[in-house]
């Protein structure tokens, strides 16, 4: 077996499991998750009769490359969303089988594997694939917290400057996960000005950019901020998905876009990977990424469920809303996984404990005493949820 796999922490849901091995909730109340970040709202009735109705090409094979018209209908939606001046679809966008297989089979890509020294950065609290990705690749994962007295921004200039040398690749998330930061232009500033000096490759995973609370105020993403400071994509390669943002999970549907110099290789790396989509989820895909009507429903949805779920969560814990995104990232007044723990005994709600999503660095894990609460439910649900967190709250 490949040795780099005892260097894998577990995953944050098996460490839960663990955590509640020997809890017995009250069987009187139904349970209520809010530990993984799977939306539940319903699938658009469109996209699923665009599925069913392209079943007859599952006697296909797909192409890797994806087909014509789901490129096409990716760098359309690129452009309109982002107000870009042009991406080219034939060498600028790849389809991908979600984000997360896209994020991990990029640093394999990516890494040049005949550097020992070589080094991912990527943000803490982070999500767990960056990690994996790297160590499997054979490079060192260095983490940059991101604390709330920074506003949950990653703090780069903490990095000293033998890591950049050796950096070949940082993660990037915005609207991040857990905490709902979005990165600004001075920020992306930042990052593009480190990466021309150090020459590693930014990936930006994105794929909650289209859960946002006001309809006039989009985040900005990595192609926009690159396009706003009058440079290309050089070293560039952005992640999005249409699991958010189209309630589609299950299907399996995303895409990278950016520098074409990479993305020619990474489609060579597929080729062998075996990262096809089907021809049925293309369609299904071309029809969402086509579409704004539902993404906007989805996000009053989730305006609406935040705007009556947290001041609710407020009254007994000092949350605020995220900028983005659909967690809602909450301090304890007790250990973190003390906290879910109990809260899952005494109420049968589920949360994730902050201190499993980082590592320690610099002599702080920035997740500890806190907790992540994914408000994927409906709303009904989630503001039950949350009369329930504030009752087993106060009792602390």
């Amino acid at each position: 077996m490949n040795p780099r796999l005892q260097a894998l922490q577990p995953y944050p849901f098996e460490k839960l499991r663990e955590l509640f091995a020997d809890v017995a909730p009250p069987p009187s109340l139904t349970h209520i998750s809010l530990g993984i970040g799977e939306p539940r709202h319903p699938t658009p009735e469109f996209i699923k009769r665009a599925l069913t109705e392209s079943l007859p090409k599952l006697a296909s094979y797909p192409p890797t490359a994806g087909g014509e018209v789901l490129r096409q209908a990716i760098a359309d939606w690129l452009v309109r969303r982002y107000s870009l001046r042009s991406i080219d679809w034939k060498t600028e966008v790849l389809p991908v089988n979600g984000s997360r297989e896209a994020l991990f089979a990029f640093a394999q890509a990516v890494l040049d594997p005949s550097r020992g020294d070589a080094i991912v950065v990527c943000p803490n609290p982070f999500y767990q694939i960056y990690e994996g990705a790297a160590l499997l690749a054979g490079a060192q994962p260095h983490y940059v917290n991101a604390t709330p007295e920074r506003g949950f921004a990653a703090d780069y200039a903490s990095v000293p400057g033998e890591v950049w040398r050796r950096t070949q690749l940082l993660y990037v998330c915005s609207p991040g996960n857990p905490t709902g930061k979005v990165l600004d232009l001075g920020e992306w500033e930042e990052i593009f000005s480190l990466s021309d000096r150090h020459g590693f490759v930014v990936a930006s995973d994105e794929c909650y950019s289209e859960i946002y609370f006001n309809e006039g105020s989009a985040p900005l993403g990595a192609l926009r901020a690159a396009t706003q400071l009058r440079r290309g994509f050089e070293r560039l390669v952005v992640f999005s998905s249409l699991s958010k943002r189209s309630n589609v999970p299950g299907m399996r549907s995303g895409f990278v876009a950016g520098d074409a110099a990479i993305l020619k290789p990474f489609l060579l790396y597929r080729t062998y990977h075996g990262g096809a989509m089907s021809l049925a989820v293309q369609d299904a895909s071309v029809a969402a990424w086509r579409d704004e009507a539902h993404v906007r429903e989805n996000r009053r949805k989730y305006a609406d469920k935040f705007a009556r779920v947290t001041p609710l969560i407020r009254s007994a814990l000092k949350v605020e809303a995220p900028e983005a995104g659909f967690y809602l990232w909450a301090p304890t007044p007790i250990a973190d996984t003390e906290f879910a723990r109990r809260l899952y005994a005494e109420q049968h709600v589920t949360v994730l404990p902050g201190s499993f999503l980082a590592r320690t660095s610099d002599g702080i894990n920035p997740g500890a005493n806190r907790v992540r609460m994914a408000l994927v439910a409906e709303t009904d649900e989630c503001l039950e949820a949350a009369r329930r967190i504030v009752e087993f709250a106060k009792t602390l």
